[in-house]
Parts: C-alpha cells; structure tokens; sequence
C-alpha cells in the first residue's frame, strides 16, 4: 500500500478552529462521499492541537511553524491510484475536491506526497 500526505496550512482569514471544524464536517464527508471513486482504502485527519509541547519542541529544534493538520489517504499501489486519477470521473471529482479545498487550505504553504511506510 502506499500513502498520500497532505500537511496542510488554513487559509489567513481562518483561525483554526474554524479551518478544522469545516475540514472535519464538511470536506471529510464529502471526501469520504467520493472514496469509491479515488479508490482510496482509508482517510485520516490529524488535527494538529493547541500546547505548549508543540512550542517548546519547535523551539528546542528550531523548526518551522506546525501545520494546522495532516491528511493521510491509502491507496493500494501507486498503480491503482494512476488508474483512478486517469479515469473520467476522476477527473471531474478531481476539479471539485480543489475547489472545495480552497475554502479552507492555502495551498502555496501547504505540501502534498506519496509514501510508503515502513514499521519498525
């Protein structure tokens, strides 16, 4: 199986709260809604949590700001999720699933690849 990571940024007008309560009641639905036709075996949305560990982790690092969350999807094989995404419904599904992103994710600060993983 492999993985799509979205770690995604919310739109400036948004706080988080308001980017996670629409991506938890209105995109997730309305993804799961369409899974069939990505051929997406699993959706997972990690809300990223307001604390003072988040903080003191970046700053011990020096890292970047967190995200405001990550999605993970399965696919089976990169294959399959090539077989999906060439296919017509896909392609319309594909133009509504970024429309409907742009009402709550800043793509130009957000990023998005494959993995596999590995357990260890």
């Amino acid at each position: 199986m492999i993985k799509l990571m979205m770690c995604l940024c919310r739109r400036s007008d948004l706080s988080r709260a308001e980017f996670q309560d629409y991506w938890q009641n209105q995109h997730g639905p309305f993804f799961q809604k369409n899974a069939a036709t990505m051929r997406s075996k699993k959706y997972v949305q990690s809300h990223t949590i307001d604390s003072p560990l988040n903080d003191g982790m970046k700053q011990s690092r020096g890292m970047l700001p967190e995200y405001d969350g990550v999605a993970e999807v399965w696919f089976e094989s990169e294959e399959d999720l090539m077989d999906a995404m060439g296919s017509a419904e896909m392609q319309e599904l594909s133009a509504a699933l970024l429309e409907d992103e742009g009402k709550f994710v800043d793509h130009s600060k957000s990023c998005a690849f494959i993995v596999r993983e590995q357990t260890f």
